[in-house]
């Protein structure tokens, strides 16, 4: 059998070629390419059902993005020696592929489309979210599903004040913003960053530049499409609603008008309740015959819900363009009213409440030795993580009966940007050793829980004792795009965010930007609209800091007295055996003997977890007697173990000891060594050299009245 023929397109991106192929490879699929850059190869797959499915009032998209351990050359860990449920970071992946590529459906198309993105060869340079995205979006333009795109996609970070597209993972330890932009040729659809307090200018800089490019690759995904054939779908949505819509217009639109002019999202809520029962009575009235009962018969789809969540979308976005009032009665550069408490939970090493209008978050950090860090089984060559943020989002919060299960595709997008937000406020490693891991729990929710748990996270750090470098606040902005007329909304609420046009949060401190993430349902935002987004998030980031300090303005002066002390220290690495002994035999004996936890790193620095300070201290003098050397010139304190005629014998450290001649006990000449020195004194020596094999020689005249006093 002959090798199948297979068309090639070749990128320039940033400077990098990218190769992306197809008709090779899984040929029972829709559509499939390899994405091939430097020695990263990834296979993307998409498969589109030829019907649309039945009884749902949904675009059915799903995106998986798998690692494979093989593409590194290792055998997965844990007992199976298999791959089990997905990283956090393929999690992350696979939401980053979505974003860009759901808004960009036709309305009414329900067939079922699956993107695979599997990572099957990675050099850990090259990284692999950007090339999924441009093939998952080269995959679609050649499915011939109705896909409105093409997309790009870039990462641009910046060294030493230099931009540089698609930097490499070691590149990116070195800059200071990492910013995936994905859009169409005309417009942005989603930004996500994670930045070290750059500038809004920063960030609107490093999108022009992706622009560039993103615009040069939706260009090329055309021309390989034409290339390779495709006829796109035109579709039409076989669904006609417009008498729905007069109908339900007709009865409601009066009601839903005043609902949304009700301040109280009760009440409004239970204003809407009662006008949907209404219009539900009326179109039931109609009858069996009737085209509308038949259609929706037919398709098992609840067109009536659709069409009443249409006419409150556009009473809504009606009021905010008309009258400058949102549902709540704020305008729209208003921040709901703000409460905080920090200090709630008693004997947690930090805890902090932040309260939103109707979103509350209660945060929890604990304080624990390094040795409790993350240890990350995945591709990535970044190993362990030791500062974790895991959010928890409830039913109870949002006032319905839901199983307490694992966190979903949301939530760890969620707990990872208010994780993201804070890591460029953390004291260094060197400075604070500690492993933190914070806890937010969604107590009630009504828009931005995401924000307001890295607003607690950052007040619940401060109330532990971490030294942190700043306060971070967070603020999460909204659009409404109506008529060519675009009203950027300051901290919307869940109403705001389902019948709105962007979901934009953006969190840092008064300098400059941590963290941020904007995802479009629309098909992108211009960059002036973009540009007045970024400083109105900045007021109301502003804003919200200010009510945060009302808690609490700076961290505790000391670490929680719940909280672990640690001590460190550093021994040569040539030491490291004899500290962990055989068989690891000595340092658990130090561990039995103190309690302490100890952490050895493979450049010698030790540090000592302990909530016993006795505890610590100890293990560290055992260790110090370990990895005691002396050296000429040296000052210790040591104890008499042995006299005899011509000096004494002094242990420095256990199993370590030097002479003392009795020429070197005092300053005159005496006869004998007893009445000066005891077996079982403590005495102050310095070391006077050691010989060729390994004696040591000691002085008590020696040592100076002031280095003396140093162990007074």
């Amino acid at each position: 059998m002959n090798k199948p023929e297979s068309k090639k397109m070749v990128l320039t991106v940033g400077g990098k070629t990218v190769e992306i192929e197809t008709g090779k490879y899984a040929k029972q699929a829709t559509s499939s390419v390899t994405v091939k850059c430097g020695n990263t190869m990834l296979f993307i797959h998409a498969t589109v059902s030829k019907e649309p499915r039945v009884g749902i009032d949904f675009f059915p998209l799903l995106i998986d993005y798998e690692e494979r351990m093989s593409a590194i050359g290792k055998i997965p860990g844990g007992y199976t020696r298999t791959e089990g449920r997905s990283s956090e970071k393929a999690i992350l992946i696979s939401r980053l592929i979505d974003r860009p590529i759901r808004p960009l459906w036709p309305k009414g198309y329900r067939n079922d489309v699956q993107i695979v993105s599997q990572l099957f060869a990675y050099d850990q340079e090259e990284q692999p979210d950007i090339l999924s995205i441009i093939g998952a979006s080269t995959a679609l333009m050649l499915s011939g599903a109705p896909f409105e795109g093409p997309v790009g996609a870039v990462r641009v970070g910046r060294i030493d004040g230099q931009f540089i597209i698609n930097p490499t993972h070691s590149q990116d330890e070195k800059s200071d913003m990492n910013i995936v932009i994905a859009g169409t040729k005309e417009s942005v659809i989603m930004v996500e960053a994670g930045c070290k307090f750059v500038s809004e200018d920063d960030i609107l800089s490093a999108v022009e530049l992706a622009q560039v490019e993103i615009a040069k690759q939706c260009e090329a995904q055309i021309a390989f499409a034409a290339e390779c054939g495709v006829t796109k779908e035109e579709f039409v949505n076989p669904y006609n609603t417009e008498e729905l819509a007069l109908i339900i217009k007709e009865i409601a639109y009066d009601t839903v008008v005043e609902a949304y002019h009700t301040p109280d999202r009760d009440l409004r809520s239970e204003k809407l309740d009662e006008i949907k029962k209404v219009v539900k009575e009326k179109i039931e009235s109609l009858g069996e015959d009737h085209p509308i009962a038949q259609m929706i018969e037919e398709t098992g789809i609840d067109f009536v819900a659709e069409e009443f969540k249409a006419l409150e979308k556009k009473i809504m976005r009606s009021m905010i363009k008309n009258e400058g009032i949102r549902a709540d009665g704020r305008k729209t550069t208003e921040v709901r009213p703000i409460w905080c408490e920090v200090g709630v939970l008693p004997g947690v090493h930090g805890s902090a409440v932040f309260t939103r209008g109707q979103t509350q978050i209660l945060s929890a950090a604990t304080l624990a030795g390094p040795g409790m860090a993350q240890e990350l089984d995945g591709v990535d060559p970044i190993k362990t993580k030791d500062y974790m943020h895991k959010y928890i989002f409830p039913g109870f919060s949002v006032g319905e009966v839901k199983p307490l299960r694992g966190p979903g595709r949301r939530e760890v997008g969620h707990g990872n940007l208010a994780e993201r937000a804070n890591v460029p406020a953390l004291p260094s490693k060197d400075d604070f050793p500690y492993a933190i891991r914070v806890t937010s729990d969604v107590l009630e929710s009504n828009g931005s829980t995401s924000m307001g748990s890295t607003c607690a996270s950052s007040m619940a750090l401060m109330d532990a004792g971490v030294p942190v470098k700043c306060m971070i606040g967070g603020v999460a902005m909204g659009l409404i795009h109506e008529d060519d007329t675009d009203i950027v909304l300051t901290d919307i609420q869940g109403i705001e965010d389902f019948l709105g046009d962007m979901d934009f949060k953006v969190t840092g401190n008064e300098t400059g930007i941590t963290a941020l993430q904007m995802d479009m349902k629309i098909k992108g935002i211009s960059n002036p609209t973009l540009k007045r987004a970024l400083e109105q998030a900045r007021e109301g980031r502003l804003h919200i800091m200010d009510c945060m300090k009302e808690a609490i303005s700076e961290p505790r002066k000391e670490i929680s007295p719940n909280a672990p002390r640690l001590l460190s220290m550093t021994i040569p690495t040539e030491d490291i055996g004899t500290v962990i002994g055989p068989g690891g035999k000595t340092i658990r004996g130090i561990i039995d003997a103190t309690g302490a936890e100890i952490d050895i790193q493979d450049d010698g620095k030790v540090t000592i977890t302990s909530n016993d300070k006795e505890g610590a201290e100890l293990a560290q003098k055992m260790i110090k007697d370990l990895t005691f050397k002396p050296e000429p010139g040296m000052i210790c304190k040591g104890k008499v173990v042995r006299i005899i005629p011509i000096g004494a014998f002094v242990e420095l450290a256990p199993g370590k000891d030097g002479m003392v001649h009795i020429s070197q006990i005092c300053q005159e000449k005496i006869e004998t060594i007893e009445p000066h020195l005891k077996v079982g004194q403590q005495v102050i020596v310095k070391v006077q050299k050691i010989d060729d094999k390994g004696r040591v020689n000691l002085t008590i005249k020696g040592v100076s009245e002031e280095d003396r006093a140093k162990f007074q």
